[in-house]
């Protein structure tokens, strides 16, 4: 009995497997050609990453964000630097069995992250905010690009900004930035990045201290020669706490962070056409008094000497800025 059994069982297996209707199997080779599936992405990667998260009063969510990114990269090297917080950051970091480096005094979040660069022992070093905006689940997706790129920048859509003003004002970092480097630059002050520490470490002394750190490094890369990518990410909202920019307060910061990577990185491609404006407001002022204001005589007025003089020191100025960023930021030493 039990003989007839297994033998019927086996029968019944042989036949549901050479006789499965043909709609069954048409249907996920329709599904396939529709939607191609991805690529799985690497969860081990041939580089040893440090993960250096800067943060201030981050208490309520460092703990989480600590996990999460133990989730995506369980054998990276996770440093905490806490700016001074008045709250338990530093405990919590340490409970999530990271490394932390506490910091006397507030200084700022790029002093933050040069510290915690200073202290990385891998070979990438990735970059990601205490206060639970950035998605841990992207991480594989920017590590999957270092090898091909040297920099690797999550960059936000519309939706991910705080304001419409913050907003704005990115937009113009981002087409200002763009039109110095002649590339597409689309998010350049986006924190959530992975690097070479190599790279990196070429240029930790242009990072300020505060909050320009992510838009002086990416431009630093694109201007040495160094591959940048930008790779799309959704960013939720805050969960705690409160962002320290103040888009009018830091209105005077921006402004003189717009004139620190213009004479940083291309000063020449904004000081040239500045001369040839004045040259040519030179020129027409001349036009004009020579044909409608005193056009008996030859006279130069006082306008066109002035502007033609301005003209040429701008110019010269900008020169002598362009070789000097060119010393700076000497690039990539390897072949290629």
């Amino acid at each position: 009995m039990a003989t007839e059994l297994i033998h019927e069982q086996a029968t019944t297996a042989r036949s549901g497997a050479t006789q499965t209707p043909p709609d069954l199997l048409a249907t996920p080779l329709r599904s396939a050609r529709a939607e191609p599936a991805a690529a799985p992405l690497p969860t081990r990667w041939p580089f040893s990453i440090s993960v250096v998260i800067p943060a201030f009063n981050e208490g309520a969510t460092i703990g989480a964000v600590i996990q999460a990114v133990r989730e995506q990269c369980p054998a990276a090297e996770i440093i905490v630097v806490d700016d001074a917080s008045t709250d338990d950051t530093a405990a919590q970091a340490a409970t999530a069995a990271a490394t932390v480096i506490q910091r006397p005094y507030n200084i700022g979040n790029g002093a933050g992250v040069k510290t915690g660069i200073r202290a990385a022992s891998g070979e990438v070093i990735m970059i990601i905010d205490g206060d639970g905006q950035h998605n841990p689940a992207d991480i594989p997706r920017l590590l999957a690009h270092i090898g091909s790129y040297d920099m690797v920048i999550g960059a936000r859509d519309r939706s991910s900004q705080q304001n419409t003003l913050r907003w704005l004002g990115n937009s113009a970092l981002n087409r200002l930035g763009s039109y110095l480097m002649g590339m597409e630059m689309q998010d350049l002050t986006s924190g959530f990045r992975v690097m070479r520490r190599s790279a990196i470490l070429e240029f930790l002394h242009l990072l300020p201290n505060q909050y320009s750190w992510p838009t002086t490094s990416a431009l630093a890369f694109a201007k040495a020669g160094y591959h940048v990518r930008f790779e799309p990410i959704s960013v939720a909202k805050r969960r705690s706490g409160q962002s320290t920019q103040k888009l009018f307060s830091n209105g005077i910061k921006f402004g003189l962070i717009i004139l620190r990577i213009v004479s940083l990185f291309a000063p020449l491609r904004v000081y040239f056409p500045i001369a040839m404006a004045m040259f040519a407001l030179g020129l027409l002022s001349f036009l004009v008094s020579f044909f409608i204001t005193d056009p008996l005589r030859w006279h130069i007025p006082n306008s066109t000497v002035g502007l033609f003089v301005g003209g040429i020191i701008v110019f010269m100025f900008g020169l002598l800025a362009e070789q000097i960023a060119n010393l700076r930021l000497k690039g990539p030493d390897r072949n290629e």
